[in-house]
Formats: C-alpha cells, structure tokens, sequence
C-alpha cells in the first residue's frame, strides 16, 4: 500500500482528518490499521488501556455499570470520535466499559506514542481537548435524558444516534441489545418497538432494525437527539 492510501485510510476518522498536516505526520507512522468485530469488548471499566482506537465504520459504545449489575450507555462513538481519550490524558485506565455494536475498521496507536504527542504539540492537543469537551457534554446530556425522558423517546433517540453513526439505515439489534443500552426491562422495548413499527417508523427483522422514516422518529425523540446532533456538527472537525 503507498504511503497516500494509508493516509486516506487513517484519515477516514474525521479527528485524524482533522489534524493539522504535520501533527498527522507525526502520528501516521505510528497508526495501524485493525477490524473491530461486533460485540467485542475493547475494555472493562479501570482496565489498562495499551491503545487508542479512531473508528471508521466501527461503532463502539461507553457504558457504565450500575451496583445491580445493569449497564447503561452514555456515549456512542463513531468515525467522528476516538476511544479512550480522557485516559490517554490522565490514568490511562478505561472509565467506562468500551463495547463494539458494529463491526467495522478503525486506526489504533499505543496509548503513550498519543500521550507524549499531546504533551508535546499544541494544535494537537487543542483538538483532542476540543473532542473531549464534546464527549463530556454528550455524557452530560445522556444522563438527564435518562432522568427525565420516557423510554419511548429514548428508543426513538438512540435510534436515529446509532443510524447517523453508522451512516445506514439498518441496525443489527435486537431487542435484548436495546434494552440494555436504554436500561429498561426487554418486554419494555418490545412494546415500544412494536409501536413503532406499527406506524411505519421502523421495520423489525430478525435480528435487525431499519429504519423507514427518519422524519417521523425524530418527531417522537427526545429534544436531546436534535441537541447533541448540532452540537456534534459544530464540535465534530470537518475533514480536510
């Protein structure tokens, strides 16, 4: 592979795309590419992280566990993110559970090559802290909605997240993997889902949602969908 079709591979993540042409340069050599698999565990919560990962197609979600055993979401990171940036930045220890909910590409490079590079190269580190401004608003936001929305809108929410991160209309979950990420009992995502279907927003396979009308689900969702999608197009780097 020539050294311009790695660095079109690599900057297929919007923050590496992002980057300032020598501060790239400086991590492309360090950058390999690997395949997350769907349902993958990158990391357990307070895990060493020995790498970085920037998704491509892959879509990862940060979940932390409640006393009970029950896990909530509260980040879904896609091509415009990185996992595990705080902890590059302090512990290097995860902060969360790191899951795969998509198999797809994505770049990785070992957690201090990225730390050392952060100390030492300002626009660089402006980036990230940029980034991780917006991932902690996201969490932020994830976490009232969970407080004072109902599940319905949740549902509708996480929906349309999930389709914009992974830029296609069918979703391989069932309704065992949503309730999970929206913290509610299975029955309880299968009333909504049927509802949801029934009235042609949504299309139920096995093992699958696609979505049939976008506009319709975002009538429903929460304010917060349309909140952090704003936020995520104004914080999100447009790719060079």
């Amino acid at each position: 592979m020539s050294p311009s079709s790695r660095q079109s591979s690599h900057r297929t993540n919007q923050l590496l795309s992002a980057l300032q042409p020598d501060d790239f340069a400086h991590l492309e050599p360090h950058l390999e590419r690997t395949e997350l698999k769907k349902g993958t565990v990158l990391y357990e919560t307070n895990e060493s992280m020995p790498f970085v990962y920037f998704p491509h197609e892959a879509v990862v979600s940060l979940m932390t566990a409640l006393p009970d055993g029950r896990s909530v979401e509260m980040a879904v990171l896609g091509c415009e993110a990185m996992v595990g940036s705080a902890s590059t930045l302090v512990t290097r220890q995860s902060l969360g559970r790191y899951v795969v909910h998509i198999t797809g590409r994505a770049s990785r490079i070992d957690t201090s090559v990225l730390h050392r590079a952060f100390e030492e190269r300002p626009t660089l580190r402006d980036l990230f802290l940029r980034y991780e401004e917006a991932l902690l608003a996201e969490a932020l936001q994830t976490m009232a909605c969970n407080i004072v929305h109902g599940v319905e809108a949740r549902c509708c929410r996480w929906i349309l997240t999930m389709r914009d991160r992974a830029d296609q209309a069918s979703l391989p979950f069932t309704h065992e993997h949503l309730s999970r990420m929206l913290g509610v009992q299975r029955s309880t995502v299968s009333l909504v889902t049927c509802g949801l279907q029934s009235t042609g927003l949504i299309r139920q396979d096995r093992g699958a949602i696609t979505v049939t009308d976008v506009s319709g689900l975002e009538q429903i969702a929460c304010g917060c969908y349309e909140v952090a999608r704003q936020r995520s197009q104004k914080l999100s780097p447009a790719r060079n």
